[in-house]
């Protein structure tokens, strides 16, 4: 079995066994890999406390044909804050659980492990609300979902906004809404939403809007990321 090195982000793990578990590791060069850590619930495991979801850790395996092994793991990022507060951790956990619904096994994204990476990071050092409906989005973005906020998705036309389509993918006109459906959303929400697929976050972090507001546009992300993946976020009911 070939053996390689890398670097990822543990999203979850299952027990296996009485000694053993399986992790599933998003990483920044194989992609989605499920690896057999053997003996890390034995009191006094080399690396039983390092494979804990939110962890960030260089590791090495050996590639097998279902699940790799892992044979040796460090510490890149603690994180440590992240599962401390009940608050945090629920915003972390359905950040992993995006993550591990969005991406099929052994397909590299460098793009989304450094937007994972580089959100748990900002929620540990800043735990700010904006963080998570922000990450919800630019994963989406980054998966092709990009929402249209400029002009209705449905007619074209410029405005004033009332509501936003998942399945249309974008905003909808005042005159469209009450026939095209979609979820009735108010500008401050659609500023914010602006804000944020803007690629202006750190302004949204130093001057985030009303916690009304930001927890609209988080519920509007995960309903979207549950349109386009077509199944439920468990975690997100913990929000």
């Amino acid at each position: 079995m070939p053996l390689y090195r890398d670097q990822g982000v543990v999203l979850r793990t299952i027990k296996l066994g009485e000694a053993d578990r399986i992790v599933t590791v998003f990483t920044q060069g194989h992609g989605k890999v499920r690896a057999v850590a053997k003996g890390v619930r034995k009191p006094g495991s080399r690396f039983g406390s390092r494979l804990e979801p939110t962890s960030h850790v260089a590791l090495q395996c050996y590639e097998g044909r279902e699940l790799d092994v892992v044979t040796q793991v460090e510490t890149l990022d603690v994180l440590r804050s992240l599962r401390e507060g009940y608050g945090v951790l629920t915003h972390a956990i359905s950040m992993l659980e995006a993550v591990d619904q969005a991406t099929p096994e052994r397909e590299r994204n460098p793009a989304l492990y450094r937007l994972l990476v580089g959100a748990l990071r900002t929620l540990a050092l800043t735990p700010s609300p904006v963080v998570t409906p922000a990450f919800f989005w630019k994963l989406l973005s980054l998966e092709g979902f990009h929402p249209m906020l400029d002009t209705c998705a449905h007619c074209g036309g410029e405005g004033p906004f009332a509501a936003f389509d998942l399945s249309e993918g974008g905003v909808l006109c005042d005159e469209c809404a009450p026939f095209a459906g979609g979820r009735a959303v108010d500008d401050a929400a659609l500023a914010f939403l602006g804000r944020i697929v803007g690629g202006d976050v750190r302004g949204a972090l130093a001057d985030p809007p009303s916690t009304e507001v930001i927890g609209v546009v988080e519920r509007l992300g995960v309903s979207a990321l549950e349109f386009q993946l077509e199944r439920r976020l468990r975690s997100a009911a913990l929000l």
